[in-house]
């Protein structure tokens, strides 16, 4: 299930296959060219420019929810929540993410998390999110879930998350840089029932 996924540090995903799709691309270590970049917001640790410089290609997609200065054109969609497109055989659904009671990513900003299915597997990558309700609708195979609180959900949070969704497998992401440690990718993984819990290490 996991054969094709990469964990880049941070928030940032790769999933290898037919397509090689990027999430969040940041501080990237060893660069593939991307068939697709999924941006969830405009942060500096989940948009970087000099990342996407590094994996894009003239065929290159990229998907985010506000514009993209110097880039839009017809190789640039803006999507919003609730929107669905299909690039290349791709489905790529925008859903809600947000914070409860912070301050750092208000609902009414439109930042999205993504469910997205690519050789039969759904994915669902969270964003910078909390544990919100409209969680309660998604489905997905594998699952990315922050965990390092603050900005986010938090161990606890997340394991709600992800009973909510009924994954096969989730993938603790947005510790071990910026904020969060391994202390939460292991509590997240001791509490959480719904399914297997995958610690990545960064690639």
């Amino acid at each position: 299930m996991l054969s094709q996924v990469h964990w880049l540090g941070h928030a940032g995903i790769k999933i290898t296959g037919s397509r090689v799709i990027y999430v969040d691309p940041y501080q990237i270590r060893t660069p593939e060219p991307a068939d697709l970049i999924l941006i969830t917001h405009d942060h500096y640790d989940h948009y970087s420019p000099d990342d996407i410089e590094r994996i894009r290609k003239k065929e290159t997609v990229i998907v985010a929810p506000f514009l993209i200065p110097g880039k839009n054109g017809p190789r640039v969609e803006t999507i919003a929540v609730g929107e669905q497109i299909e690039i290349e055989g791709v489905i790529v659904q925008a859903v809600s993410s947000y914070n409860i009671g912070k301050r750092f990513h208000p609902q009414q900003k439109g930042n999205v998390g993504y469910v997205f299915r690519s050789d039969d597997v759904t994915y669902y990558h969270a964003g910078d999110t909390d544990y919100i309700p409209e969680m309660k609708a998604i489905r997905a195979d594998v699952v990315f879930l922050p965990v390092g609180g603050t900005y986010t959900m938090n161990p606890q949070e997340a394991a709600k998350a992800a009973s909510d969704i009924g994954p096969r497998v989730a993938v603790p992401i947005h510790w071990g840089s910026v904020v969060g440690s391994r202390d939460d990718a292991d509590l997240f993984a001791r509490i959480c029932k719904a399914c297997q819990v995958q610690i990545l290490s960064p690639e």
